[in-house]
């Protein structure tokens, strides 16, 4: 079995977060932007102002873009290279950050976060994780040195 080519799977998870969060700008920048500011309005408090929160999770979803390639890389010798373990690794990734996240937000605060901004993100998460993913794994080959 080839070793993980690290330098393609940080190649890779660059591209993958950078699809994962130009699908996060669009979503919360602009499907989902009006709501997140009536929630805003609802508690009677103001976005942060500081840039702290939004490049943290700019850094994130590139760490989590770095980890679906990996995870595309680790299960490759098992279900073979190509597009579908590159989505099978996207979906995977979609299971552990956008729907448990989703549902953890949803029922976790019930009441205070409205669905559409607890759920809205999970049904997109299912497209923009085996995107991401997908573009990703393009990008991954095994490196050839023994």
């Amino acid at each position: 079995m080839a070793a993980i080519n690290w330098t393609r799977v940080l190649l890779g998870g660059l591209v993958a977060g950078t699809v994962m969060n130009a699908g996060e700008a669009a979503l919360h920048g602009g499907v989902l932007g009006a709501d997140a500011q009536a929630l805003f309005d609802r508690y009677q408090t103001s976005q942060p102002g500081s840039p702290v929160p939004i490049v943290s999770l700019i850094l994130m979803t590139y760490v989590l873009g770095i980890a679906s390639v990996w995870l595309y890389a680790a299960i490759r010798p098992r279900y073979g290279a190509g597009a579908g373990t590159a989505v099978v690794a996207g979906l995977a990734v979609w299971v552990i950050a956008h729907l448990w996240s989703g549902v953890y937000l949803g029922m976790g605060f019930l009441g205070l976060i409205p669905p559409k901004l607890a759920y809205l993100p999970v049904v997109w998460g299912l497209i923009e994780a085996p995107l991401g993913t997908l573009a990703g794994a393009w990008l991954y080959k095994e490196d050839v040195r023994s």
